[in-house]
């Protein structure tokens, strides 16, 4: 399937041009007939240099795809075939990338791939829990129902990452503006209120010259602090690519104070929503254990999939290993096992998932409004040492004479 431009006229003469796509140029002429356009020239871009271009700088975001799939579920639900239906969300997809990408699906599907084959071609878009709930809905008839678990999931993540996102802009912002603000004062501002104090040559309280010795080392090394910076980004940069470091990393996000526990909310969330949603699909737990292990997106919980996982092949219940683990709460365990002992385990993963998206919620809710106290002291230490650094010896300085 190609994407072409094309140039035409309607009933009334006047020209239009746009992008149609096709199996062939002249199925595309076909389609734009059927708009009643008449074709004056269609033109195949899509290997053309341009294309390349624009698609590079319009990459596929999680919400291109969380639309994607919620309008393909929409149109499969309405019993349209399966290449109709790629070939009208390539009409109505505005990213272009994207446009590109459902039009190779639907050429592949059209010549008579499985669409999770098609899929699985593209690694880099569509991860493995994605192709395999397709891959279980073409296989049990319900492909419009996975496709509606998977919207709803997409959608589901893109919130809470927002809802993230959101949460922190005041915090950086304010947190990048101090520096920015200090920065300045370090280079410009504080020399010239020292001068007068070493122009005296008063002794000068310890806070002082240590203000007095940053500010001089932030003048004339300036470049290497920026230095410095970059060598540190690109060192964590590198250690955090290796397996350990990113064990590290994950150890810290679990840990850290405030944030810790929503992370852990967050991985467990997303450990049994996507894992409910597989068994809901059909896929074997053995599994499901394994696609969610890979798509949880923290070693930690990782290790402890990949530990349930082989608990499992030994004959034990899918609780036994996290009735252990100290970041799983004893909750958790304890449903999962009356979900196996009833056989709904589906149903109970399900429960855990909507208990943790409210506490998750409520969390992200309050993180703001928890983070302003913590910068107003970080301000107020800031302002205190500077007072008594520097104004208050000018003060004194100045109530002498």
């Amino acid at each position: 399937m190609a994407i072409f431009r094309y140039k035409a006229s309607d009933k009334s003469g006047r020209k239009k041009a746009g992008q149609v796509v096709g199996l062939s140029e002249s199925d595309a002429s076909a389609r734009l007939k059927k708009k009643d356009l008449t074709p004056i020239s269609l033109v195949n871009i899509t290997h053309t240099l341009d294309m390349r271009f624009l698609m590079m700088i319009a990459p596929i975001k999680v919400k291109d795809l969380a639309i994607f799939t919620r309008q393909f579920s929409v149109m499969i639900s309405a019993n349209v075939p399966v290449v109709e239906s790629l070939v009208i969300l390539v009409d109505q997809t505005e990213n272009i990338s994207l446009k590109n990408l459902i039009s190779e699906i639907g050429f592949e599907v059209d010549s008579g791939s499985f669409l999770s084959e098609a899929f699985s071609k593209r690694p880099k878009i569509f991860s493995e829990f994605f192709i395999n709930i397709v891959r279980s809905g073409e296989t049990s008839g319900k492909l419009d129902e996975v496709l509606n678990y998977l919207a709803d999931e997409m959608e589901q993540n893109y919130d809470m990452v927002a809802k993230i996102k959101g949460a922190m802009i005041y915090p950086i912002f304010v947190t990048a503006g101090l520096i920015g603000v200090g920065i300045v004062l370090m280079i410009y501002v504080i020399p010239n209120l020292t001068a007068i104090l070493t122009e005296t040559n008063a002794v000068l309280p310890f806070s002082t010259r240590v203000v007095i010795g940053a500010s001089n080392f932030f003048k004339n090394y300036l470049w290497l602090v920026g230095l410095i910076i970059v060598a540190i980004w690109v060192a964590m940069h590198f250690y955090l690519k290796t397996y350990f470091g990113k064990r590290q990393m994950d150890v810290v996000k679990l840990r850290m104070p405030i944030f810790g526990k929503l992370f852990k909310y967050i991985y467990l969330m997303r450990f049994t929503r996507s894992l409910s949603t597989l068994l809901k699909g059909g896929v074997t737990i053995t599994k499901s254990l394994e696609i969610t292990a890979d798509v949880i997106g923290n070693i930690i919980y990782r290790e402890l999939i990949i530990e349930t996982l082989n608990a499992i092949n030994d004959g034990n219940p899918v609780s036994m290993v996290m009735e252990n683990s100290s970041y799983i709460p004893k909750m958790v365990p304890q449903m999962i096992a009356v979900g196996e002992r009833t056989g709904k385990l589906d149903s109970v993963l399900d429960r855990i998932t909507t208990f943790y998206s409210r506490d998750t919620a409520n969390m992200l809710d309050n993180l703001s409004k928890l983070m302003e106290p913590i910068i107003m002291v970080i301000m107020g230490v800031g302002v205190g040492i500077m007072v008594a650094a520097v104004i208050m010896p000018m003060y004194n300085m100045a109530s002498q004479f």
